[in-house]
């Protein structure tokens, strides 16, 4: 039986391709890979000749029983766009029905973008949470960042350059102005971390414009004592809690318990946006 290798990719400097990934791809049977016209390339500077089958997003689930074919067979390796394979990136579902057919599965490690940012952006590393993209529709996004708002972790995210600015002002708003760090290009000619507190990070993307993927570093959640919110993170959230169809009178109580604002205040506006 074939074994099935998680191939770490450069996400932008060829250089960081490691031999023993070369080796893999080199001697694997078959290699599955997000993008094949992206992977050929790599394979061609590489003078690399495995043979390659498409494993994307949207068939990733009916190419199942091709790749598991080719593992009973030989080897498989797994490689995405750019960086690890399965971490943001197809790959779970492969990886969990590999191990249910009794495959071994191997990671061959390398470049992480995630990981690349979080270890320049100057801020803890010892506790991260990792959640991928931000939800692209405001409220879902924002429901996010009040889930997440009391987390005492450095958290990471992707965003796209459109997106960039709504985000951080929502990370702002409901987070406060944490210390945060935004990476874009890391590893490419034009690699850039923009570090500082998440308004400055905003206005700095306010005035040049964003360009490339970006991964997002932000502060973990530090308890202050009486920390009251801000009159724009409440009104915000007020905004949230109405559209969400709860009525002024219920929402009043609850936000007055975690904003430090008084109950008649957070009604007052509630009415006023209502």
């Amino acid at each position: 039986m074939g074994s099935l290798y998680l191939v770490a990719t450069p996400i932008g400097n060829l250089e960081d391709m490691s031999p023993r990934a070369v080796r893999i791809l080199r001697e694997a049977a078959l290699i599955a890979a997000e993008d094949t016209r992206h992977t050929r390339q790599l394979l061609t500077h590489f003078d690399l000749h495995t043979p390659l089958t498409s494993y994307y997003e949207h068939n990733k689930l009916s190419k199942l029983d091709v790749i598991l074919t080719a593992l009973s067979a030989g080897d498989v390796a797994l490689v995405s766009d750019a960086g690890t394979p399965a971490i943001n990136d197809p790959g779970y579902e492969l990886v969990k029905a590999a191990l249910l057919a009794g495959h071994t599965v191997s990671p061959i490690p390398g470049p992480s973008a995630p990981l690349a940012a979080l270890a320049v952006s100057g801020l803890p590393t010892d506790g991260f949470l990792y959640l991928g993209y931000l939800p692209r529709k405001t409220a879902e996004r924002r429901a996010l960042c009040e889930q997440i708002g009391q987390l005492p972790y450095t958290l990471i995210f992707l965003e796209s350059p459109h997106r960039l600015l709504d985000s951080l002002a929502d990370l702002q708003i409901f987070l406060g102005d944490r210390p945060a760090a935004a990476a874009r290009e890391l590893t490419k000619i034009y690699e850039q971390v923009v570090r500082g507190a998440l308004s400055q990070v905003s206005a700095h993307f306010s005035l040049n414009e964003p360009r490339g993927e970006f991964v997002l570093v932000v502060g973990g959640y530090v308890p202050q004592a009486d920390a009251q919110w801000t009159e724009t993170r409440l009104r915000a959230e007020i905004q949230h809690e109405l559209e969400s169809g709860r009525q002024a009178k219920e929402l009043a109580s609850d936000l007055a318990r975690k904003s430090g604002w008084m109950r008649r205040e957070i009604y007052k506006m509630a009415q006023e946006i209502d």
